[in-house]
Parts: structure tokens; C-alpha cells; sequence
């Protein structure tokens, strides 16, 4: 009978000491990060991003692996050491030129302090509530300092940095650090889209216009300069000819005054010739008085002597 109520109590014995035992020890994985708290007050982290710092100093910070700790009153916190992900609901943004705009964003984010974010949020589900509120106003505010082409355009770029920034400086409290910030998708409610599509083609309407305006001003200027030219050619081509037919007629008129010189019967029986040839057609009558001059090499061979 003793003997078994020996073994009964060295057996209870030995289950609470292998409860305590297993309550002693945790392990703290690589991709993981832990704060051993005590009576509601953290005592040291373990294999954190960033350690921080009580009012004492900075806090130690223990390496992955196994620990321990006191049973009954420290209890461990872990939160992941990796970097995570959020994803933001569609929500409809304003931008600053009141067009309406349902943006989808997303967002790169790890917890930078563990100390931090335990005081600020305790849990990672709370800590990824704060973080989308916040998230939330930070987009709102950026993108409700542009229009609504610069969000959609390549613009965005530098408009996710300053969402970024802002973002960083909201959750700074939390202990997060923001990695990335990206819109997935940015869409037209479907009770604008209409109203934007009509708005775009009456803008590419008027640029049409104005591009079909400039064309013919352009074309009319071109042609206008090109007749200009035609005249301008023109009557340099005819000042020319004129000064060619000029200088041809005179050197014409010296060889004709040359040639009377030589034998001036010659030359007044060559030019009756041609007299005759240009004004003696066919059907066309002439009247003149026989003893004119005009034929006085047709009365005889000698012209008339």
C-alpha cells in the first residue's frame, strides 16, 4: 500500500516536472522572430530584424533555436520574420480632378520591430488591420493630389514611391517597414466609364480638328509660296527671252545693215523677196497700183531699171 502511493506520487511528481520541462523550452525557427514576455512586460527578443530598446537600453536579442524560458510566467510571442504581403480591397479614390477611380493596391511590408509592433498591435491580425487603415488614408491622400490620367499613365511609377513614403511614415509606430507599393489595377466605375469614353472622343475629335486646321494652313502656305516662285520663274523667263530676242534682233539688224553695205540692190531685192513671201498668199487679195514700188522687181529682170 505505501509502496504504491510512492509510485503514485513520484509518477506526479515526475509529470509535473516533465510539464515544466516542456513549458521550459521553445524553439524559435529562422523565418520566424519572438519576444519573451513576463508578467505583460517583454524581456528580450528573439532572432528579431531589429532588437529595440526599453527605457533601460537596447534590448538583447537571442539567436534562432532552442531557448528557454520560466514556466507559469513567460510566455512567447512569435510573429514572422519574412517578408509579407497585403492586398488591398478595391476602393474607390477620388482624384484631384473629382474623377472617381476604383483602385486595387497591394503592398510589400515585414515587421522591421518586433517590440514595436507588440506594443502597438500585440497580435499580426490586428497589426494587419492597422496596416490596411492606414494604407488605406495613405492612398487616399496621394493620389488625391493628382489626376486621374496621371494614374493611369506612366506616371505611377513615382506616385507608388510617394504612396510608399507616406505609408512609411504612418506605420513607423507599428515597427513595420514598407518594402513595395503597387496599384494592380485602376478602373472606371462603371457609372462613369460612358461619360469618360464621351470625353475622351470629343478631345480627340477637337485634336483632330486642329491638326486637320494646321494641315490646310500648312498646305495653303506651301502652295502659296510655290505659285509665288512660278511667277517669280516666270518672269525672269520671259525678262530673259525678251532680252535674248532683243540682243538677236540687233545682231539680226547688223548683219542686215553689214550686208546692205556690201551691195545695198542685193540686199533691197533680197528683203522684196521676203516681202513678197510673207504678204502674197493664197486667197488674199492686195490693192495696190502697179507702178508701186512694191513691185518693181517683178516689171523686169534688171528690178525696174
Amino acid at each position: 500500500m505505501i509502496m504504491q502511493r510512492t509510485l503514485v506520487i513520484g509518477g506526479v511528481i515526475a509529470a509535473f516536472v516533465l510539464l515544466l520541462l516542456a513549458n521550459s523550452l521553445y524553439i524559435v525557427p529562422v523565418d520566424q522572430q519572438a519576444i519573451v514576455v513576463r508578467f505583460g512586460q517583454a524581456q528580450y527578443t528573439v532572432n528579431a530584424n531589429q532588437a529595440g530598446a526599453t527605457e533601460s537600453g537596447p534590448m538583447y536579442n537571442a539567436p534562432a533555436g532552442l531557448h528557454l524560458k520560466l514556466p507559469l510566467f513567460d510566455d512567447v510571442r512569435f510573429y514572422d520574420k519574412r517578408n509579407l504581403g497585403y492586398d488591398l480591397e478595391a476602393d474607390e479614390i477620388i482624384a484631384s480632378d473629382q474623377q472617381r477611380l476604383n483602385v486595387d493596391a497591394i503592398a510589400r511590408w515585414r515587421i522591421m520591430n518586433p517590440l514595436q509592433f507588440f506594443r502597438a498591435a500585440q497580435s499580426e491580425d490586428n497589426g494587419r488591420y492597422q496596416l490596411g487603415t492606414r494604407f488605406t488614408s495613405a492612398l487616399r491622400s496621394e493620389l488625391g493630389k493628382v489626376s486621374q490620367p496621371d494614374i493611369i499613365s506612366a506616371q505611377r511609377t513615382a506616385l507608388m514611391q510617394r504612396v510608399r513614403a507616406t505609408l512609411q511614415a504612418e506605420v513607423t509606430t507599428l515597427g513595420i517597414e514598407i518594402i513595395d507599393v503597387r496599384i494592380r489595377k485602376a478602373d472606371l466605375p462603371p457609372a462613369n466609364s460612358e461619360r469618360v469614353y464621351e470625353r475622351m472622343k470629343s478631345q480627340l475629335q477637337q485634336k483632330v480638328s486642329q491638326y486637320n486646321a494646321e494641315g490646310e494652313g500648312l498646305f495653303n502656305s506651301i502652295t502659296g509660296d510655290a505659285d509665288r516662285q512660278v511667277l517669280v520663274l516666270l518672269a525672269e523667263a520671259d525678262q530673259q527671252a525678251e532680252r535674248l530676242r532683243g540682243e538677236g534682233d540687233s545682231e539680226r539688224n547688223r548683219i542686215y545693215a553689214s550686208a546692205y553695205g556690201k551691195d545695198p540692190e542685193f540686199f533691197a531685192f533680197y528683203r522684196s523677196l521676203e516681202a513678197y513671201e510673207r504678204s502674197i498668199k493664197d486667197g488674199t487679195p492686195l490693192v495696190i497700183s502697179p507702178d508701186s514700188d512694191f513691185y518693181k522687181y517683178l516689171h523686169s529682170m534688171n528690178g525696174g531699171r
